[in-house]
């Protein structure tokens, strides 16, 4: 069966889009077949899309066309009847194309008395879609009110659009589930009791009505809407938690895109999404038009795969018995109510999770100055045993909610239970090996047993935490000696923080205390945290762009390029040069063989402070206790955080010769210029004076280069099989896998093939662009090409954790490498299982062999 569909565009921007495309294609047939005057004469409608053949779920088929009313609603309102005609006109057109059905969206309804009129003149059948369209909104209704876990008795429904056919329809099914509603109508109309005749009786004392919008925002959260008058809501009104299912377009919201308030929702409520076993044509190129579809249109669709010629959805009065026939049938073939989108973008269950707290004010509202019920909510939320997707749903809604849902796009949302020794558990009980280990916290693996108890005793013991700053700490005092005598060089003083960002800022401001130059030089690629100061010797521009202007006169240098350096550290701003031994975050870049021992020797020549970021690299990590010994490197400046407490506690430290501390802070008016409330704790420092400990007592150093030397191997075995890994790089157990999967030029290539397909010759439309557009396209398909090569690159971490329970992850600044930096008591089997996890990915990724 084939049928056609009139739509229109419910924006002057959707109006422009389709006069473009009346353009193009008319200029596109103009050039393929040459000068045609009628080609160029005024019509009706514009062809949109043909579907040669639709298959549904179920194995049905049919066919059809889309053509759009190139006008929007308050031109077609404008003249109803002349647009009513030209609606007859178009169905006339569509009947001449063979089809046996037509479907109207919105406003080519609506002039046409919702379809009647239109039906009347038709000699095919009709449907207005608003019975799926209807479907739609109620099903969306029903997944929030699941969601919210919302009693329907004690929630009232705010209606925008009531008397009209789809809030009549929608007002029906919302009351037999027990909501309460408060319907709004347009100003004019007097007669409430007329109005009320359109329900059941037995509804009446649940509904409330009113003709101003202002009477919905106080009581009302839960709003569902179809007015077609558009931008009858004002979104600045709505209150906290308020939840709108824009059901018609155009939108009744007065926002054209989502709004920038995180505690309200627009839902696009009319909307039904095709899942993938719907074929709807398109499948040439491999690619398949969009699956997400108006509820007008899908209806349409439906009942050509349902061979229903028969006029369906006109009128004011949809039957809700006929409402949830075609929802049925519409799920039968494979279209659904969800997912729930926003503007087009997808919702999920966090987005409207976050909004829970409005809507139990039993149970999240508290009075802030009662300490009984500050103290029952803590305790209450202390006392939960959550679900992995409760645990989601607060991570999204109080820290960061796209970390949520870039982990669930990567499908790597694991919430972890229990940690020990190489392996993270999930709330099912499921293990995973863990080659990721806190970016280097974790060198002693999870829980280490001895951190642990001497914590524990400390605890028990109640030891005395901090007291700093009134007092000299004793075990801190100890960390500091062990630290000065284990570390390369003549370290003769400790700065303790919390964090190796602190440590890095710390590192600053002593540099150019100690020098009083106001310079830094750092390495090009490099990362040294996201505070400030380290941002401003951090060498990667996607890390600093959002916070310019960052400290000023910094001097970044190429990475390896001992002559820009000598250059840089010869100027007399710059007193001091920040370096990792091993790039960590820039991708894992070993530096040449010599390379650390030249620039050691360059800034003894210069009379600049060279201060070592071994954060990442140090305790043990690259089969050195410190990376920078590789090359006998002895630092003015160290810096250490990640493993130095066994990854129990928080804590930094900064370590430098004495003579460069003097200079900085050596005068009864310098001492206390930098400190930090919780660096230098008892705490901390004996979970560190354990961990350094066991690490030496464990010779874990050596244990990284013997067990780093065998995996590097293995590893290299399987890269040299597949040319999309470039290199297999580090040190120890500090290990980077780089890969090389270029796309450069394939989409391009696809615009190319795509366009020789069609008929007229868009290379020559091509050539005739501005040069400025020319070049913007040019350039966004560079960067597309880009974000391929990193997509493929993450489909390996998604892999290593879905297939074989291994978490991996790409570095900081480049999402082409991923890193391997495992606890150091990981065992040799555990080794073998990584390596034998990724022959298996790369077997099954290389189709994407070059």
């Amino acid at each position: 069966m084939k049928f056609g569909f009139i739509a229109h565009p419910t924006s002057v921007g959707l109006k422009r889009y389709v006069k473009m495309l009346d353009l193009l294609q008319r200029n596109t047939q103009d050039q393929h077949t040459g000068y045609n005057r009628e080609l160029w004469g005024k019509a009706n409608l514009v062809p949109f899309m043909n579907f040669a053949k639709i298959t549904s779920a179920s194995g049905a088929t049919c066919e059809g066309m889309i053509k759009y009313m190139p006008l929007i609603a308050e031109e077609m309102i404008a003249d109803p009847r002349a647009i009513a005609e030209r609606v007859v006109a178009g169905v006339e057109e569509f009947v001449a194309d063979g089809a046996e059905l037509v479907g109207l969206g919105g406003f080519t309804s609506i002039v046409g008395r919702r379809g009647e009129a239109t039906a009347a003149k038709s000699p095919i059948p009709i449907t207005s879609g608003n019975s799926l369209t209807t479907y739609a909104g109620y099903k969306a209704l029903m997944q929030i009110k699941e969601w919210l876990d919302i009693n329907p008795e004690k929630e009232t429904v705010a209606i925008v659009g009531y008397p009209g056919s789809i809030c009549l329809a929608l007002s029906r099914l919302l009351l037999a589930e027990g909501f309460n509603l408060k319907l709004l109508h347009r100003a004019g109309h007097k007669d409430k009791a007329e109005m009320l005749s359109h329900l059941p009786e037995q509804y009446h004392h649940r509904v409330t009505l009113t003709g101003d919008p202002d009477d919905l925002y106080d009581e009302c959260k839960l709003f569902a809407g179809a007015t077609s008058a558009g931008g009858v809501i004002d979104v600045a009104k709505l209150q906290p938690g308020s939840i709108f299912i824009d059901v018609a377009l155009p939108r009744d919201v007065n926002v054209d895109a989502r709004p920038a308030r995180d505690d309200i929702l627009i839902i696009d409520g009319g909307c039904v999404t095709a899942t993938d076993a719907v074929k709807l044509g398109g499948e040439s190129l491999n690619v398949t038009i969009k699956q997400q579809l108006n509820g007008c249109m899908a209806e349409t669709i439906i009942l050509a795969l349902e061979q229903r010629r028969e006029n369906y959805s006109l009128g004011r009065y949809l039957e809700p018995v006929k409402v949830l026939e075609i929802g049925e049938l519409a799920e039968k073939h494979g279209f659904y109510a969800y997912p729930l989108a926003s503007f087009g973008e997808r919702i999920d269950r966090q987005h409207v999770t976050n909004l829970k707290r409005y809507y139990h004010q039993d149970i999240y509202a508290i009075d802030k100055g009662d300490t009984s019920q500050r103290l029952t909510f803590i305790d209450n939320i202390i006392a939960q045993d959550p679900a992995k997707e409760d645990t989601l749903d607060r991570h999204h809604q109080f820290i960061n909610p796209m970390m949520v849902e870039f982990l669930k796009q990567q499908r790597c949302d694991n919430v972890f239970r229990k940690a020990q020794g190489t392996m993270l558990y999930d709330n099912d009980g499921t293990g995973y090996l863990d080659m990721v280990a806190g970016y280097g916290c974790l060198n002693l693996g999870h829980n280490p047993s001895a951190v642990s108890q001497a914590v524990k005793t400390f605890l028990d013991e109640q030891g005395p935490n901090f007291i700093q700053y009134i007092s000299v700490p004793e075990h801190t005092a100890k960390l500091a000696e062990v630290l000065c005598h284990l570390a390369p060089g003549e370290m003769g003083r400790v700065f303790f923080s919390n964090s190796g960002t602190e440590a890095v800022e710390a590192a600053i401001k002593l540099a150019k205390a100690a020098t009083g130059k106001p310079g830094i030089a750092y390495l090009k690629n490099s990362y040294h945290g996201k505070t400030l100061g380290a941002l401003s010797i951090t060498g990667r521009e996607k890390h600093r762009k959002y916070f310019q202007p960052l400290i000023q006169a910094m001097v970044e240098v190429p990475f390896a390029d001992l002559d820009a350096l000598r250059e840089a550290l010869q100027r007399d701003d710059v007193g001091a040069l920040m370096l990792e031994p091993i790039q960590g975050e820039g991708g894992v870049h070993v530096p040449p063989a010599g390379y650390l021992s030249a620039v050691q020797q360059i800034c003894r020549d210069t009379g600049t402070l060279l201060m070592v970021d071994e954060i990442q690299t140090g305790l043990a990590r690259t089969g050195k206790l410190f990376a920078c010994e590789w090359e006998g490197i002895e630092p003015d400046v160290l810096m250490l955080s990640k493993s130095l407490s066994g990854g129990l506690l928080p804590i930094g430290a900064t370590l430098c010769r004495s003579d460069v501390w003097q200079r900085a802070y050596g005068t009864s008016d310098r001492f206390l210029v930098h400190t930090s409330t919780f660096g230098g704790g008892n705490l901390a420092s004996v979970a560190a004076l354990t961990a350094l400990r066991e690490i030496v007592a464990q010779d874990l150093a050596a244990r990284a280069d013997e067990l780093g030397s065998y995996f590097k191997s293995e590893l290299q075995t399987i890269a040299d099989q597949y040319p999309f890994i470039a290199e297999i790089r580090g040190q120890g157990l500090m290990l980077g896998i780089q890969f090389e999967q270029t796309f450069d030029g394939a989409v391009a290539a696809s615009a190319r093939e795509f366009a020789t397909r069609l008929p007229g010759d868009w290379h020559s439309t091509w050539k005739f662009l501005p040069d400025p557009v020319r070049e913007h396209l040019q350039a966004a398909m560079t960067r597309m090409e880009q974000t391929l090569g990193e997509m493929f690159c993450l489909k390996f971490v998604t892999k290593f954790c879905l297939d074989h329970q291994i978490l991996t992850f790409v570095t900081a600044n480049s999402s082409t490498v991923i890193r391997i930096q495992p606890p150091l008591v990981i065992s040799k089997p555990e080794i073998d299982r990584f390596v034998s996890a990724f022959a298996s990915v790369c077997e099954e990724l290389s189709t994407f062999l070059d």
